[in-house]
């Protein structure tokens, strides 16, 4: 039997028809002698393993006293109690009386109203085996991820319980649907703290908020290593924190160290093509979750971003958007074509010396920085072809050269 069912603590909730009952002298006074018990409680005086039994069941007591309260006083607001106390609004009551802001009271009552579709968590929570904030992540979920979920809280941590939530709240959307909502969910607040500190806030969709903070992690790494080098090193938040304003006051943005960071996009090699996707071929930042393929191909417009085109089995090509020539396509590519390779030649005449790297496709047309997209040309094929790509709009109206820049790569 779950400490609830033992306790006798089932509170009306909204759409029970259960009958008011008196409130139990035995409960009231049970809780007044917990808190007695606990004013001169010493852990000092018990041995590690009785400090870590204890832990344990004042963890679970305090979620199961959580749960309670949360459901007790969302039935004192339905019935307008607090407003016998003096409180025009619930949630002002709540907070006083929680010790919580007004945001997190109004939070919670909005878990409490949700419980009543999720009995399982509501009965989880009044048995101590989850907390307030588990609950909310769970009841904020879809119906059919819900037990999922609350097996994930029973034996783990809230992050646990954040990340698979997250999951499931992202395969339950196209990724149309889910880069719309994080568009409108941005936001950015400051306030000032008890001490005058400048405090901000904020969510990002993950195509523009993981380079951010990307280039500030990496700024903020380079930062401590600086700062050990001459024994000045500071917490890690703290070079962190040097490393934004360093970040947002550089005209750059972020200065050299910006360019490393880089943005990996995995997407679907048909998908890609086509620009827009069908079930089964995914498209997604890695550690930002699931975008629309057209997203993804206005991103190719910045020259640090990376891709990986794959067709759901193999991994078709590693490309970077931008010109940038990495050693190891270079290496490929002075190989010569197969089977015979026999070095670099120019792909229109044959020519063997004053050779250029070019993309078939240009960059500016969102070409790939990829072996099957990379040819050689002799200097004037090169400017020809250039001229060529220009004729057909496909160099975003760049102006022509006035004379061609022969460059021997070969």
């Amino acid at each position: 039997m779950s400490g609830a069912s033992r306790s006798g603590l089932r509170p009306p909730h909204k759409g029970c028809s259960c009958e008011e009952v008196p409130l139990s002298a035995g409960l009231l006074s049970g809780l007044k002698d917990l808190r007695v018990a606990l004013v001169g409680f010493d852990a000092g005086v018990y041995s590690g393993a009785d400090c870590a039994v204890l832990a344990e069941e004042l963890a679970a007591t305090e979620k199961a006293c959580g749960a309670a309260r949360l459901l007790a006083a969302a039935r004192a607001i339905h019935a307008g109690a607090h407003k016998d106390r003096g409180f025009a609004e619930g949630a002002d009551w709540l907070a006083r009386h929680s010790g919580s802001t007004g945001s997190q009271a109004r939070q919670a009552l909005q878990t409490a109203s949700r419980l009543g579709g999720s009995p399982d968590t509501r009965e989880a929570m009044l048995d101590g085996q989850i907390s307030l904030a588990q609950a909310a992540e769970i009841t904020a979920s879809s119906p059919d991820a819900r037990l999922q979920l609350l097996a994930t809280a029973r034996n783990g941590d809230l992050s646990k319980v954040r990340d698979h939530a997250r999951q499931h709240r992202m395969a339950s959307v196209t990724a149309e649907e889910l880069h719309s909502a994080q568009r409108k969910a941005r936001y950015f607040r400051h306030w000032r703290n008890r001490m005058g500190m400048v405090c901000f806030a904020g969510e990002l969709p993950p195509d523009t908020g993981l380079p951010f903070v990307r280039r500030v992690e990496l700024a903020a790494y380079r930062a401590r290593r600086d700062a050990h080098r001459y024994g000045r090193a500071e917490g890690r938040d703290a070079h962190a924190a040097d490393a934004l304003i360093s970040f947002v006051s550089s005209p750059a943005g972020g200065g050299s160290g910006g360019r490393r960071a880089e943005l990996v996009i995995v997407c679907d090699v048909n998908a890609y093509r086509r620009g827009h996707s069908h079930p089964g071929e995914p498209c997604h930042i890695i550690g930002g979750g699931p975008i629309p393929v057209d997203i993804a191909r206005q991103l190719g417009s910045d020259a640090f971003l990376k891709a990986v085109i794959h067709d759901g089995v193999n991994v078709h090509t590693i490309a970077h958007f931008g010109r940038h020539i990495p050693a190891h396509l270079r290496t490929a590519l002075e190989l010569g074509a197969p089977p015979h390779f026999d070095g670099l030649a120019c792909a229109r005449c044959g020519r063997k010396w004053g050779l250029q790297l070019d993309h078939d496709r240009p960059v500016a047309a969102r070409g790939l920085t990829e072996l099957n997209n990379l040819q050689a040309l002799c200097w004037q094929d090169h400017h020809d072809k250039t001229e060529e790509d220009r004729q057909a709009g496909l160099l975003g109206g760049s102006q022509p050269r006035s004379k061609p820049r022969p460059a021997d790569t070969s």
